[in-house]
C-alpha cells in the first residue's frame, strides 16, 4: 500500500495558493457580478501595491521612483511572481507593457477580476511615484487573449478616459 506523502499530485503552496485566489474570485463574480468583484479585488491590488512600491523605494534608498524606474519595477515585480512582462513602449506619456505568461498561471482563465491585481498594483506604483496613472487592460490571458497588454497612462487624457484611474500627490505631475 502506497503512502499519501507519496502519491503524485500537482499540489504545493504555490498551486494552494493560486487555486484558492481563483476561488474567492470565482465567489466573488458569482455571487456580487463581475464589476462588483472587480472592486473588491481592487482594494487588495492597492494593498499590495503599496506594500511592493514601499520595498523598491528602500532597496533603492530613494523617496520616488522615476518614470524609467517605474517601468523597470513593473516588469521586475511580475519577474518575481513567474510573470513575463516586457516594456513594448515607454515615454513621457505612457508605459506599454506586454505579457506572455501570467503569475496566476492556468487558474486565471475566465476570472477578469483577477486582473485588477496588475491594474491596481501597476496604478497604485505609477501614481504614488508619478503623481498619475490610468491603467488599461487592452488585452488579458484571462479573457482568452495569448497574452496581456497592458497601457500605463503618465498623465492624464479626457478624450480617451478608459480605464482604472490612481491618484498620487496632483504636485509631482509632469
Amino acid at each position: 500500500m502506497e503512502h499519501i506523502r507519496d502519491v503524485d499530485i500537482a499540489l504545493d503552496r504555490d498551486v494552494f495558493l493560486r487555486t484558492l485566489v481563483r476561488e474567492l474570485a470565482t465567489s466573488l463574480e458569482s455571487v456580487i457580478g463581475l464589476d462588483e468583484a472587480s472592486g473588491y479585488i481592487s482594494v487588495v491590488g492597492q494593498a499590495v501595491g503599496s506594500q511592493i512600491d514601499d520595498m523598491y523605494l528602500k532597496a533603492l534608498g530613494v523617496d520616488r521612483l522615476t518614470s524609467e524606474q517605474v517601468a523597470a519595477a513593473l516588469v521586475d515585480l511580475k519577474r518575481r511572481i513567474n510573470g513575463d512582462f516586457y516594456v513594448i513602449e515607454h515615454d513621457a506619456t505612457k508605459i506599454v507593457l506586454g505579457n506572455r505568461a501570467c503569475p496566476f498561471a492556468e487558474k486565471v482563465a475566465g476570472r477578469e477580476s483577477m486582473c485588477m491585481m496588475t491594474s491596481n498594483v501597476f496604478g497604485t506604483i505609477a501614481a504614488r511615484n508619478l503623481g498619475y496613472a490610468r491603467v488599461e487592460l487592452e488585452q488579458t490571458i484571462a479573457r482568452g487573449d495569448a497574452g496581456c497588454r497592458v497601457v500605463v497612462h503618465l498623465v492624464p487624457d479626457m478624450d480617451t478616459a478608459t480605464g482604472r484611474e490612481y491618484f498620487g500627490d496632483p504636485s509631482i505631475l509632469p
